[in-house]
């Protein structure tokens, strides 16, 4: 019996097959070999010019999660069709979009606060100092912060592991959403005198 499983490479049509493992040769029994895919002459869904459309997110209060997305984030409410569940949907840019989803058994983060390890979606901004600076003067606080409502704390890590800097939030139904920018363009004084 053999195992197939896609090279991943974007652009690159083969398969990596390997020979299942036997229970007497464990992990050296496994012999990498390179060929061919069945429809070569077919691209990869990412080698077809793909793009992320849109993130569905469910919600437990439309208005209240339209009144975020609208006037904490700026972002603008796009129609929707004619679904038969409420919803509501907004643009990010040109091209991508947020769904936002109202139905019975939904699955939520129920419980979670702000951790970037946890399923999430990134925004992409401009300057990291003008996101942080919006955030600030709606509310938000360095998470932690006593007295602070959990759903105005923000998490920042202006030196990310990822290589640019990150601002984590969580909408009314705790989905994470991640704020970066291609550069730092703010210093870590400030972000420091900023949210204390």
């Amino acid at each position: 019996m053999r195992l197939a499983f896609p090279a991943w490479d974007v652009g690159k049509d083969f398969l990596e097959e390997r020979p299942a493992p036997s229970a007497r040769d464990g992990d050296a029994g496994w012999k990498r070999e390179t060929t061919m895919a069945k429809n070569a002459g077919i691209p990869t869904i990412a080698a077809n010019l793909a793009v992320l459309h849109h993130v569905s997110l469910p919600v437990s209060d439309l208005a209240r999660s339209v009144a975020f997305y609208r006037d904490v984030l700026g972002l603008r409410q796009i129609d929707r069709p004619g679904f038969d569940f409420k919803g509501a949907w907004f643009a990010i840019g040109s091209e991508q979009q947020i769904h936002l989803i109202k139905d019975e058994g939904l699955t939520f983060r129920t419980g979670k606060g702000i951790d970037g390890r946890d399923i999430h979606f990134a925004i992409r901004v401009g300057s990291y100092r003008s996101a942080l600076l919006h955030l600030i003067a709606k509310g938000y606080g360095m998470q932690g912060k006593p007295g602070l409502d959990e759903f105005q704390s923000l998490k920042v890590n202006p030196r990310a592991a990822a290589g640019f800097p990150q601002i984590y939030i969580i909408d009314p139904d705790r989905n994470l959403i991640e704020i970066n920018s291609d550069e730092l363009d703010i210093t870590e004084d400030e972000i420091s005198s900023l949210l204390h």
